[in-house]
């Protein structure tokens, strides 16, 4: 068997030594991945709901500032008509007083314009309130909607938390054992590992040769290619899937 080559600074593995390391990898990632389909779709489902939840909280806001506004409008529109009323009222003081009916018209046309504003401001109260309606209505809506959205998103966390609970351990014991495989790994050939497992269907990048056959794809493989894969002096893919082939002699040696 071929050994490592150490230095004072750093670790040199042999080929061997990287492809064990790379199957090891392809195991615990293989284990991950179990405990990742136990919590299913739950993490894309908590995701989106807590995006719905922020989107719903959004809407709401932007509702209830549009209902401040349009009462803001209301306010003003109000003002606008007591100011005219008072307008009004001081031109028909001055009406009492005109010298000429030249002075009489134009006073009574500017009452009439005031009384115009009047009906414009009422015209838009109504126009607001109508509006203010329809929003709080919205709003009671979206309220409602959000409060079902909150409960999902508890339960669904509730959910993935427990499943987090229970593989916690494990997990924690996986990621280490990933962290000393991936040191034994180039960057170059993890950077190819990556890129297959996001290639296949089952996230297998490294399998094994067993019964003279590929482990992912089952075609077949020659005797001199397995005889060069059992060798471990290179690596060696499935030109078939394109899948790192290694030999089932590596499951023997590990549990020598």
């Amino acid at each position: 068997m071929a050994t490592s080559r150490r230095t004072a600074d750093t670790v040199d593995y042999s080929m061997q030594e990287k492809i064990m390391a790379l199957y090891d990898l392809q195991k615990i990632d293989s284990k991950i991945d179990e405990i990742n389909k136990i919590k299913g779709v739950l993490p894309t489902e908590v995701q989106d709901l807590e995006d719905e939840v922020a989107g719903l909280q959004t809407r709401i806001d932007n509702i209830k500032s549009g209902i401040d506004e349009l009462n803001l409008q209301v306010k003003q529109s109000k003002e606008d008509t007591e100011q005219a009323k008072i307008q009004i009222a001081k031109y028909n003081e001055q009406q009492k007083n005109v010298r000429n009916n030249r002075e009489f018209d134009a006073i009574s046309k500017e009452i009439e314009y005031q009384e115009l504003q009047i009906q414009l401001n009422d015209k838009h109260i109504k126009e607001y309130t109508a509006e203010i309606k329809v929003k709080k209505k919205q709003t009671e809506d979206a309220a409602a909607v959000l409060e079902e959205r909150k409960i999902d998103l508890e339960a669904k966390r509730s959910e993935l938390e427990s499943i987090d609970m229970e593989t916690a351990d494990e997990m924690a014991r996986l990621r280490e054992e990933e962290t000393r495989a991936r040191a034994k790994i180039d960057e170059r050939l993890l950077s190819a590992y990556s890129r297959i497992r996001s290639n296949v269907r089952n996230g297998l990048a490294v399998v094994t040769v067993k019964r003279d056959a590929c482990g992912g794809c089952f075609n077949r493989i020659p005797p001199q290619r397995q005889f060069e894969i059992r060798q471990n002096k290179k690596i060696i893919v499935c030109e078939y899937c394109g899948r790192i082939l290694v030999s089932d002699e590596l499951d023997h040696e590990e549990e020598a």
